[in-house]
């Protein structure tokens, strides 16, 4: 059983919540800890905070944790939460002072292809431990990559924006045209909701692609242009 549960039924996936006991107090005592230590800090912290709270409550308790195993592409849309919305939030409220752009790099894109890996996504569906390994794995470089970025900004970290954008250019361009499915998992349950697993893969390919690159591309050119017109060099 994957720890999101069995795949919801198409007609009921809304109702589909995780009410996982464990998760939810973790969650609930990581926001207490959280609101009180950012108490008189400024309000950008504070509702950063609230956007990553709020992410983590999307990406893992809502219906959207359910549907990530019946559809692999609403689990490209759970990456895209915990790397675009998750990750950077965290990095806003709570940032990583001292940290090195290059292995917080790497850690990530290993973790990003490592989901992608079909042997080790079936590993993740069969154990729940494996699955939240694989979570940290991607959460916590993200947050140290995203805590460099947003407060030591400097014209070489745009160039490892722009290498994370074309990785998931190339994860999206593999599963958009791979000649067959490669995440037997999804081979029963995608039928249920009226598509194949393989036009399932492809939807997942083009999220990434497009709604996954194209936030990050346009932060990409906004952060080389600020830093060229402020003058900061690398």
């Amino acid at each position: 059983m994957p720890y999101c549960g069995p795949a919801p039924d198409p007609a009921n996936w809304l109702f589909a919540w995780n009410l996982d006991l464990a998760l939810l107090l973790f969650l609930g005592g990581a926001g207490i800890a959280g609101a009180l230590h950012l108490r008189g800090q400024s309000k950008l912290r504070q509702h950063a905070f609230g956007v990553a709270s709020a992410a983590a409550i999307i990406a893992f308790v809502s219906p959207l944790c359910a549907l990530t195993v019946a559809l692999f592409s609403a689990r490209t849309v759970h990456h895209l939460v915990v790397l675009g919305i998750l990750a950077p939030a965290l990095a806003l409220a709570f940032p990583w002072r001292s940290t090195a752009t290059v292995p917080a790099f790497f850690a990530l894109s290993a973790a990003l292809w490592l989901w992608h890996l079909p042997s080790l996504y079936s590993a993740a569906w069969d154990s729940a431990v494996v699955y939240w390994l694989l979570q940290v794995a991607l959460i916590l470089p993200g947050w140290l990559f995203w805590s460099v970025l947003l407060h030591q900004p400097m014209l070489g970290h745009v160039v490892w924006l722009i290498s994370l954008v074309g990785q998931m250019g190339l994860l999206g361009a593999l599963l958009t045209f791979a000649p067959h499915a490669l995440y037997v998992e999804h081979l029963a349950q995608a039928g249920r909701f009226g598509i194949s697993a393989l036009q399932d893969q492809q939807l997942a390919g083009l999220i990434m692609w497009v709604p996954g690159m194209v936030p990050l591309a346009v932060l990409t050119a906004l952060m080389a242009w600020r830093l060229v017109h402020r003058g900061v060099r690398a």
